[in-house]
């Protein structure tokens, strides 16, 4: 009886392994396959920025006026965004280009040398009502000075539907 189940046990084990092991796969047989291309990405953002600070280096001139600097302090970006990412090739993106109002891809795009282009689309489907993305900066200061200028937020930014390309020229 021990023997049965040793033996037993051995065959599945054989065959779990086997129907795991990758096998090569020739050209002609590749060629048949087709699969879903791209990649997708979704986030839930919760981002928080203590301070972004522009100063302007110019010395100051006779009349102490030049340089100076403004800060945003508090700065949080919150929200639901989904992308898809695919490569396009040169004639798929140029019609995507045209079925987005695109009248001259000229201006930007070599259509006799350009080559493949990177899209990012944001789905219309994928955020619900509502969960849109919102940015706020809790105030905003001048120089070294504590008084603010006071809050700004941006609520409710629908990207829904929005397609951005990368390609290199």
């Amino acid at each position: 009886m021990q023997f049965i189940k040793t033996a037993a046990a051995a065959a599945l084990a054989t065959l779990a392994f086997s129907a795991s092991a990758m096998t090569p796969i020739q050209d002609a047989e590749l060629s048949t396959v087709s699969g879903q291309d791209g990649v997708s990405i979704a986030a839930n953002l919760n981002i928080k920025i203590a301070s972004f600070v522009y100063t302007d280096t110019d010395a100051l001139d006779a009349n102490g006026l030049g340089g100076g600097s403004v800060s945003f302090n508090g700065i949080k970006v919150n929200g639901l965004i989904a992308a898809n990412i695919d490569i396009l090739s040169k004639n798929s993106f140029l019609a995507a280009a045209g079925a987005a109002g695109v009248t001259n891809p000229g201006t930007f795009y070599n259509p006799a040398t350009g080559g493949d282009v990177v899209q990012i689309a944001i789905p219309a489907s994928v955020v619900a009502d509502g969960h849109y993305l919102n940015v706020s900066v809790d105030s905003t200061k001048m120089g070294n000075n504590a008084a603010s200028f006071g809050s700004v937020a941006m609520n409710q930014i629908d990207m829904r539907g929005t397609t951005v390309w990368i390609f290199a020229h």
